[in-house]
Parts: structure tokens; sequence; C-alpha cells
């Protein structure tokens, strides 16, 4: 018999051991889950900074589309008006004559 109840408060505390262990394990799975929602998160903030930045990105080349257009018609406009002047002769005026009083 006493060896009967001796059995039975070993078990009791394995069980108690038992029920600590599982504690921490759920301890350790909810710390885990957190660490596991706080890197998703991270994740998502990345991969819409790096949508913005392809955003930019594109902006920025059609820009320099743009400016580049521009520029070749600034240069097409400047020979233009270089060809139109040339027909003309500048004539080098005698020295500015002095006020008469």
């Amino acid at each position: 018999m006493e060896s009967g109840a001796g059995l039975v408060d070993e078990a009791g505390g394995t069980m108690q051991e038992i029920k600590a262990a599982i504690g921490r394990v759920a301890r350790i799975v909810g710390e885990i889950a957190a660490a596991s929602k706080a890197q998703s998160e991270g994740i998502r903030q990345v991969s819409l900074a790096v949508t913005q930045m392809d955003e930019v990105t594109q902006h920025n080349a059609a820009l320099v589309e743009e400016s580049a257009a521009t520029a070749n018609s600034l240069a097409d406009q400047a020979r233009q008006l270089s060809e139109l002047t040339a027909a003309f002769k500048v004539v080098n005026e005698a020295a500015p004559r002095e006020p008469s009083f």
C-alpha cells in the first residue's frame, strides 16, 4: 500500500512537471508567434518601400526622357536661329556722336 501511495505521489509530481513544461512550451510558442508577426510586418514595410522606390525610379526615367526630348528640341531651335541670323550682316557703325548742345 505504501508503495502504491508513493507511486501516486511520484505520478502527481511528474504531472506537475509536465504541466510546468507545457506552460513553458506555450510561452515559447507565443513568443515565436509574436516574433513572426513582427517579422511579417517588417517584410511588408520593406516591400512597400521597394514598390515606392520602383514608382519613383519609373517617374525619374520619364522625366529624363522628357528632359532629353526638350534638350534636343532646344538644340534644333538654336540651330535654326543660327541659320536664320546668318543671313544678316552686321555693319560696324561709326563711333557714337557727341551730343550737340
